[in-house]
C-alpha cells in the first residue's frame, strides 16, 4: 500500500527544492506546491503520533490499519511477540542545512525512568538508537574524540579553557589513570558554567575572542582547528557553547551510501547534508548545545558514554549483487539498501516483519503498478516484492523493517 507521509518544516532544514525531502514529495505528488523560502527538514514514515502516515486513497492512518483484528498478520509474529501490536521503528529522510543540536538519547531503562519523573520533557518511555545513511556528502559529530585530540585542542584554545574548571582541565591533561573520569569532570564544568545564570555574556565574549583569533591564522593552523566549521556554527548559533563541541567530538564526513549508527548515550549532532534515517519509535532527546531549546545538563552529564576513540562508520552486510543490509545490534530496526541497474528486475528477500519502502531514485513497477521517485510503500511481513526498474539509470530503494 502506498502511504502519504508527514513533512516536518523545522528551521534547520534545507529550503524549497534544494531539499531532498521537497524533491521526493514533489516527484511522488506533482500537485503539491513547494515554497522556495520554506524549510523541508524531515519526511516521517511510520506511526509516531507527532507525524503519522496515512494510506493513500482510504486516508486511514497506518497505526489504525495495523491494529485492526483482521490485519493481525501484517506486523509478523516475532514483531508482535517482542513489541506488541505496534510498528517498532520510525523511518525518515532528513535534509539538513543548519546543524541539529548536540544531543544524546537514553537507554531503554533510563528512558522509562525519565518518562516517569519528567513526562512533560521526556514524552515516551522508549529508547532511540539511530542509523543514518548518507544520500549526499554528509557531516556530523559523533562520540568523544581520542584523548590526544581533545588534549591538543585544550592546549591550543585558551578561550575554551577559560570556560572550564582549570583544575579539571589540568587533571585531564596530566592524567595517568582513567581518562574518562577526568574528561567527564572537564566537560561537566564547561556545560555547567555555560548554563549558569549570568554567564552567557562571558561565553559569548570568549567565542568572539576565538573567532577573531581564527581570522588571523594561516591556513595550516586554521585547518588544524576546523576553523571553517567553527565559523559556520558560530554564524548560525552565536553565543552558543555548542560551537566548542567540535573540539570534544569526532568530526565525521560520510560519502553517499556510508552510515553512522548511534547507540544509547553517544553524544552526536548532524551538521549538514541529506540522509535516510531509521530509529526506534521515540522522540526522546537530551540536549547539550547548538540549540535554543531546553538543555538538561545534569541528566546529560551522567548518561553520556565517555569512551574517547575515533568513531568508525557502520558497515553493511552484502545480501546479493543488488542489495546490502545495515543491521544494528538492536531488534527495533534494520535497513536494506537496494540498487537495481537500468531495465533490470529484482526480487526483494522476504523479511519476517512489516516494512516501509521508499524509492529515492528512479521509477519502478511493482505488481503491475508504477511508482515514482518519492513513493513510500507499506508491506506486510513475509511479502515477496518483485521490482522492475523502468529507467536506464540505477534505481535506489531503501527498506526499513524490525530486526527480528
Amino acid at each position: 500500500m502506498e502511504l502519504e507521509c508527514a513533512v516536518q518544516n523545522y528551521d534547520w532544514g534545507k529550503k524549497g527544492m534544494a531539499s531532498s525531502v521537497a524533491q521526493l514529495i514533489k516527484s511522488s505528488s506533482p500537485e503539491l506546491n513547494i515554497e522556495q523560502d520554506k524549510p523541508y527538514a524531515e519526511l516521517w514514515m511510520g506511526t509516531h503520533v507527532n507525524g503519522p502516515s496515512f494510506i493513500k486513497g482510504t486516508k486511514e492512518s497506518l497505526a489504525d490499519y495495523i491494529t485492526k483484528d483482521s490485519n493481525s498478520h501484517v506486523l509478523g509474529d516475532k514483531v508482535k511477540e517482542i513489541f506488541g501490536n505496534t510498528l517498532p521503528f520510525l523511518f525518515k529522510v532528513l535534509s539538513i542545512d543548519k546543524a541539529l543540536s548536540i544531543q544524546a538519547h537514553p537507554a531503554k531503562a533510563h528512558a522509562e525512568d525519565l518518562y516517569k519523573l519528567f513526562p512533560a520533557v521526556y514524552k515516551d518511555p522508549n529508547h532511540k538508537p539511530e542509523l543514518a545513511i548518507a544520500l549526499t556528502p554528509f557531516q556530523g559529530l559523533c562520540g568523544f574524540r581520542p584523548v590526544q585530540e581533545i588534549g591538543f585542542h585544550l592546549k591550543s584554545i585558551p578561550e575554551l579553557v577559560a570556560l572550564c574548571d582549570q583544575t579539571a582541565v589540568d587533571d585531564f591533561l596530566n592524567c595517568q589513570g582513567d581518562a574518562q573520569v577526568h574528561l567527564k569532570k572537564c566537560f561537566k564544568s564547561l556545560l555547567t558554567f555555560a548554563t549558569t545564570e549570568g554567564n552567557s555574556e562571558i561565553v559569548a565574549q570568549q567565542l568572539i575572542y576565538f573567532i577573531n583569533r581564527l581570522s588571523q591564522m594561516d591556513n595550516e593552523n586554521r585547518e588544524k582547528l576546523n576553523a571553517n566549521l567553527f565559523e559556520r556554527l558560530h554564524k548560525d548559533f552565536p553565543g552558543d557553547i555548542g560551537c566548542f563541541g567540535i573540539y570534544f567530538f569526532n568530526y565525521i564526513n560520510l560519502n553517499p551510501g556510508e552510515a553512522l549508527y548511534l547507540g544509547p548515550n553517544v553524544p552526536h549532532a548532524y551538521l549538514y547534508g541529506d540522509c535516510v534515517e531509521c530509529m526506534a519509535c521515540s522522540d526522546n532527546v537530551v540536549r547539550a548545545g547548538l540549540t535554543p531549546k531546553f538543555k538538561d545538563v545534569p541528566t546529560l552529564i551522567e548518561m553520556l558514554s565517555y569512551d574517547s576513540q575515533s568513531y568508525n562508520k557502520f558497515e553493511p552486510k552484502k545480501i546479493d549483487e543488488f542489495s546490502e543490509v545495515f543491521q544494528p545490534p538492536i531488534k527495533d530496526f534494520a535497513v536494506t539498501k537496494i540498487q537495481i541497474p537500468g531495465s533490470k528486475s529484482y526480487k526483494f528477500v522476504p523479511v519476517n516483519s512489516a516494512s516501509i519502502v521508499i524509492i529515492i531514485q528512479g521509477s519502478v513497477k511493482i505488481f503491475d503498478k508504477v511508482y515514482k521517485r518519492g513513493s513510500v510503500l507499506f508491506t506486510p511481513a513475509n511479502t515477496e516484492l518483485a521490482v522492475t526498474n523502468l529507467e536506464e539509470e540505477k534505481a535506489l530503494i531503501f527498506q526499513a523493517f524490525a530486526n527480528v
